[in-house]
């Protein structure tokens, strides 16, 4: 296929986490928060005047610096965040905010904190509680949090308004980046598609990586262009996966896969478009905030989420998403020593395979994935076994 008129520049702002777009926000005096993990809700982070970035580390050599602060024991990627901020990667931020969720992602900030590594001088970090269950009891508690310390330090340190009028405002802009991005990713579906998953997969980082009006002109560029494109007209994948997991702020590991074979016709994995991508509904009848939260709350996927219910539901919309988008097998990816996700996969592997009947594959990366020959043979290997059940499928 021809390549997308925007690739190389969307690529290009996945180069720096303080890119040309970043840069330009902040020129105009929007206030840049940090953000960790989609358990702060993302539409609370691109209120009028500010825009969220979440904490990446491309183009990482070395992480001995963050490993000496955090040991080699906790997740690579927390190590490779704290490195970029040594570095000085991140002292454009006006603030983080943070979950209380992952104690090694907690550890990455606090050392930010306390070493002084973002030094503006308004800059302050806020770790707010949040729930383990998915009940109208832990709903309370996190409306209460993200009041406390999401919107009031806002508010208080900055003078961003918080007010009901401004979290509509924010979800009817947050709703337009995530109508393109679905719609982008919905073509995916089709038997031989107009995008490959990396190209998918670089416009939906540039989206957690960028304030979001600089984005829309180019996205719907693409999405006109991606309408209109037509692919090759022999596939080059010999099989349809569907990638979840942790952590995965590179396309890297995607452009990988799919030079083994493996098309990413779906991407549940943290980064991904599901199920942050999808639109949030406001009524009339109640408390944005707590519309909201609810929202992000029902329809999370991480494995912090431990009531049973949740733990059951992860498999089945796994399911959903595989039988939607023609997946023929999955892959499970996490970061190394990711608590979390090492246990989610563990189980995950066994039971989708088990009781779902799906050809599942399990890695277990480095932040930086690069080349890594390792993973290319397992993934190979991986769509080999797909074929040949597709063909024993086939002779019965």
């Amino acid at each position: 296929m021809k390549d997308l008129k925007h690739l190389y520049y969307f690529e290009n702002l996945l180069e720096e986490v303080n890119n040309d777009l970043v840069r330009e926000g902040l020129q105009r005096g929007d206030i840049a928060i940090g953000s960790v993990c989609s358990l702060i809700p993302e539409v609370l982070l691109n209120l009028p005047g500010t825009f969220a970035v979440r904490l990446r580390a491309p183009r990482t050599g070395s992480i001995e610096m963050g490993t000496y602060y955090m040991t080699s024991l906790l997740c690579e990627g927390c190590r490779a965040y704290l490195e970029r901020a040594l570095e000085g990667g991140y002292e454009f931020l006006d603030c983080i905010l943070a979950p209380d969720a992952c104690a090694q992602m907690n550890r990455c900030v606090e050392n930010i904190e306390k070493l002084q590594l973002c030094n503006k001088e308004k800059f302050f970090v806020s770790y707010a509680d949040v729930p383990m269950k998915a009940d109208e009891t832990a709903l309370a508690h996190y409306v209460r949090q993200m009041r406390l310390r999401v919107l009031a330090p806002l508010s208080e340190v900055y003078g961003i308004d918080v007010s009901d009028g401004a979290l509509r405002q924010a979800v009817e802009n947050q709703n337009r980046i995530n109508g393109l991005i679905t719609e982008i990713g919905s073509f995916r579906k089709e038997e031989n598609p107009p995008i490959t998953g990396y190209e998918f997969a670089v416009l939906c980082l540039a989206t957690y990586s960028c304030p979001h009006d600089l984005l829309i002109e180019k996205l719907e560029e693409t999405l006109a262009e991606v309408r209109q494109r037509k692919p090759d007209e022999k596939s080059p994948f010999r099989a349809r996966v569907l990638l979840a997991g942790s952590e995965l702020d590179s396309p890297e590991l995607i452009k990988l896969a799919e030079e083994a074979g493996a098309f990413v016709a779906a991407d549940r994995f943290c980064f991904g478009s599901f199920p942050e991508r999808q639109p949030l509904l406001l009524t009339e009848d109640e408390d944005v905030l707590t519309q909201i939260c609810r929202q992000y709350m029902m329809r999370g996927q991480c494995p912090r989420y431990m009531n049973t219910e949740k733990i059951k539901e992860r498999k089945a919309y796994i399911d959903s998403l595989a039988k939607e988008y023609k997946a023929d097998g999955i892959i499970y990816q996490y970061l190394k020593f990711c608590d979390y996700w090492g246990y989610e996969q563990a189980a995950s592997t066994h039971i989708m395979r088990q009781e779902y009947g799906y050809p599942v594959l399990s890695i277990d990366h480095p932040y930086s994935v690069g080349s890594s020959g390792q993973i290319r043979t397992r993934i190979q290997a991986f769509v080999e076994s797909i074929e040949i059940k597709k063909l024993q499928k086939g002779a019965k």
